[in-house]
């Protein structure tokens, strides 16, 4: 089965501390219904929010996120599903989508797991 990262974009800053039980409970369903829908949930990170990103462009190292953007990258997780379009369907049923946020979906050309 191919891999796909799904990144979750919500409104800067993006706090996972922000969420209620009810979309923290959304979240945890969502990820235990990926093997449903067909999946493997690989692996899921929340992601501290934006306002405590640190960018480096260069020899230049900045506070803050890459970008000044109204959403950021909230948290990335990465399944294993039998084609795009069943990774599509994993993704569009997260509930970020449903909670003002959206999903991207993307390939993953390779990995690297240190030891």
């Amino acid at each position: 089965m191919a891999q796909y990262a799904i990144l979750l974009y919500a409104k800067a800053p993006a706090d996972a501390d922000d969420l209620t039980p009810e979309q923290r409970e959304a979240h945890d369903r969502h990820g235990q219904d990926v093997e449903k829908l067909g999946g493997t949930m690989l692996t899921a990170f929340a992601l501290q929010p934006s306002t405590t990103a640190t960018s480096i462009r260069g020899d230049a190292i900045t506070d803050g996120p890459f970008i000044d953007a109204k959403e950021v990258v909230a948290g990335v997780y990465v399944i294993e599903a039998p084609d795009l379009d069943a990774a599509l369907e994993i993704a569009r049923r997260n509930p970020i989508t449903q909670q003002g946020g959206g999903v991207e979906v993307r390939p993953v050309a390779g990995g690297f797991f240190g030891g």
